[in-house]
């Protein structure tokens, strides 16, 4: 039996991940440490149905970068391995305020290191994005993990410092570390600030889709459950020290990805509504998965039939994402959109 701390446990990615645990590796012990920030959601992991003396799973309210907090779970639950998924995701969060992802990209994983380098571990995962590539140009070939790390936002920059930190304490004290970047993930229970379940409830609702500038940036789309997959067999089987991107080839086209969605759901296309660009707005993500595949992994999940899946699911839980979007969110759509509709409209 391993006992696993799942950081940001509750959030979109790490909540399909635990899911995936109870299913394929029900022996293996959890202890989520989730901080329930604004994107961490108790009810994604409703469905599994956690009792507070379950022997398999413990929660843990708490903050990565809480340096006492950390060496408390070492102590009391001993983990074999660590995945960490907590982070501050969201690109237009961090040009709002970058004070944040400082705190939890880069600090909460410089804590997560110094007390895995006192107590030990047999793994050490890092997950980690696309974008501390960089943007790419239609004609470039896709990212490798030999890319050099050229971050164009406060988000991207905190991860590719975060994966840098990472890769140091391999080379400085033999932490057995690993790191996957995958690309634009969708599926259920995503928050929905995050582009394609954006665009999904403001359709299911008869509301403009903000699309920034002309549409046409292009980003590398897997589906969340392809994703989880990904990192328990990098896990597994992935060798320590190396660095695997995660793809599915599912390159699209923002304005793309907004039609279709309109498409499924039978919406006028006029909802589209396109509204001044972000800064520093990358314009391609494309990832080469050839060494993931190499060790065997595969995506199983097809874009058209996992957006159409993704697209069911958010009209049949309306009061999931309702609740959500009643709350905090309305400020901060107001502030990130509200007046980019209004010049446009």
């Amino acid at each position: 039996m391993k006992t696993l701390l799942i950081t940001g446990g509750y959030g979109f990615i790490g909540s399909h991940f635990i899911r995936l645990l109870r299913r394929e590796n029900p022996q293996w012990r959890i202890v989520n440490l989730d901080l329930l920030t604004y994107a961490g959601n108790v009810d994604n992991l409703a469905d599994l149905n956690f009792t507070a003396n379950d022997p398999q799973y413990r929660f843990v309210r708490g903050d990565i970068a809480d340096l006492a907090l950390v060496r408390q779970i070492f102590e009391t639950e001993n983990p074999d391995i660590i995945v960490n998924f907590a982070a501050e995701t969201h690109v237009d969060r961090s040009l709002m305020d970058s004070a944040p992802f400082v705190r939890t990209n880069i600090e909460g994983v410089r804590v997560l290191l110094e007390v895995v380098t006192q107590y030990g571990i047999k793994r050490f995962l890092q997950v980690s994005t696309d974008e501390v590539y960089g943007s790419l140009a239609a004609d470039e070939p896709a990212f490798s993990e030999d890319s050099p790390l050229l971050p164009n936002s406060p988000y991207a920059a905190s991860k590719a410092a975060a994966d840098m930190l990472v890769r140091a304490y391999h080379r400085s004290y033999r932490t057995p570390i690993l790191i996957t970047r995958c690309g634009n993930n969708y599926g259920p229970y995503q928050f929905p600030e995050k582009v394609l379940p954006l665009f999904v409830t403001n359709a299911l609702d008869d509301q403009p889709l903000p699309l920034y500038g002309d549409g046409k940036q292009i980003r590398d789309w897997i589906h969340v459950e392809d994703h989880a997959r990904a990192v328990l067999h990098v896990l597994e089987y992935g060798v320590p020290g190396e660095i695997y991107n995660v793809s599915a080839d599912g390159e699209r086209m923002n304005q793309t990805m907004a039609e279709w969605i309109l498409d499924l759901l039978g919406k006028p296309r006029e909802l589209i509504r396109p509204v001044e660009d972000r800064p520093g707005h990358d314009r391609r993500y494309s990832l080469s998965a050839l060494k993931i595949r190499g060790l065997g992994w595969q995506p199983s999940i097809p874009l058209e039939q996992g957006l159409s899946n993704t697209i069911d699911w958010y009209r049949s839980q309306r009061a999931w994402w309702e609740r959500i979007k009643s709350g905090e969110y309305r400020k901060y759509y107001s502030e990130m959109y509200g007046q980019r509709l209004k010049s446009q409209a």
